[in-house]
């Protein structure tokens, strides 16, 4: 037999029925595997309906998939009309600690080379040297308080200044709640009884210099879940009243002055060389995180200037540094991520914090 002609991509189901009839009992084998070959190439040829392997779907629309730590999970699956948030998107499984505490120390406005390397700040250098450092990590925008509200919603709400807020959109604290975990935000200074005025004159409250506290710098008050709630807005607390052991999620703004604000970097240093002890050499810190970041800096970095994070656990490579680019979306995600939660607003597509914790 001649040369068999080898069809291309455009011949279909005519090629097939001329190959079938040069069929013979010698040649049987070879032309039914060229049968096989052309009816296959014909087919895809048609458009068959049998799908690749790259066209089979790996779950339900609906069903996120697996993403590991450190990059970008999936967009809101959620329609408009589902009962649940529409700012909410289901968070993939991953390889975070299911953290037994998170706590979040938040200082304010000072660029990334302010700090790192200062010798104003020995104590939060030695942390440095200890745990892990963040260096690429930048603040949403200016001034501090839309990103204390990213930080823990999601977006900055539309707000674009220091002024008193009452949101009623989903939240972090809410969906600890939900979650049947527990959550207190400690303020230090914080006249108690669920106070929603905007300031309060300086005290002394617990470690650290005396100040004053500001309400642009308690994310929780600004959510109408809370403060129109008298158990959650229980929650918020003076600084005396710290227990590392109280709540799984601690939300930990110092006073004016130790945070930075209208103190000294060394004020701001002296007060986590006072306060962070309490934590870390507490039973509660095992299996368990503490993020010091800061809410903005002083340039206009990537919207609010380049500011130091650091994660602190009891497993963490000493001197670790992380070098992915991150912002408070990406610790709202990690910790929505670590505890099963959905992302919330722009969380769902930062990338979650990686660090060998």
């Amino acid at each position: 037999m001649g040369e068999l002609h080898q069809p291309n991509v455009t011949e279909s189901f005519p090629l097939v029925r001329v190959r079938q009839t040069q069929s013979s009992p010698r040649h049987g084998r070879s032309v039914s595997l060229v049968l096989v070959m052309a009816a296959a190439i014909s087919l895809a040829a048609c458009g068959s309906s049998t799908p690749s392997v790259s066209a089979i779907p790996s779950a339900a629309a609906d069903t996120p998939t697996a993403t590991p730590s450190g990059s970008p999970g999936p967009t809101s699956t959620q329609s408009a009309s589902s009962s649940a948030s529409p700012s909410a998107t289901a968070p993939p499984s991953g390889s975070l600690a299911n953290f037994s505490h998170v706590y979040v120390i938040i200082f304010e406005n000072k660029e990334y080379t302010s700090i790192v390397g200062s010798s104003s700040a020995p104590y939060i250098n030695s942390l440095i040297a200890q745990y892990g450092l963040s260096t690429s990590f930048y603040a949403e925008r200016h001034p501090s308080e839309p990103n204390y509200i990213a930080l823990t919603s999601g977006g900055t709400q539309g707000i674009t200044d220091d002024g008193v807020y009452n949101l009623g959109v989903n939240n972090l604290f809410d969906q600890i709640t939900a979650s049947g975990r527990t959550w207190k935000s400690v303020q230090q200074g914080n006249p108690g009884s669920c106070f929603t005025g905007s300031s309060s004159s300086a005290v002394v409250d617990g470690v650290g210099k005396s100040g004053a506290y500001v309400r642009k710098h308690n994310p929780a008050i600004s959510y109408t879940s809370i403060s129109g709630n008298s158990a959650e807005c229980a929650n918020i607390t003076n600084l005396a009243s710290f227990d590392p052991a109280a709540a799984n999620f601690e939300f930990i703004t110092p006073n004016m002055i130790n945070d930075m604000h209208d103190g000294t970097v060394a004020d701001g240093d002296n007060f986590l060389k006072a306060f962070l002890p309490k934590i870390t050499s507490s039973s509660a810190f095992a299996n368990s995180v503490v993020y010091v970041t800061f809410d903005e800096g002083t340039t206009n970095v990537n919207g609010g200037g380049h500011i130091m994070t650091i994660a602190i656990t009891p497993n963490m490579t000493a001197g670790y540094k992380s070098t992915a680019s991150y912002t408070h979306y990406s610790m709202l995600r990690t910790i929505e991520q670590a505890w099963g939660l959905p992302y919330l607003g722009s969380a769902s597509s930062a990338s979650s914090m990686a660090f060998p914790y």
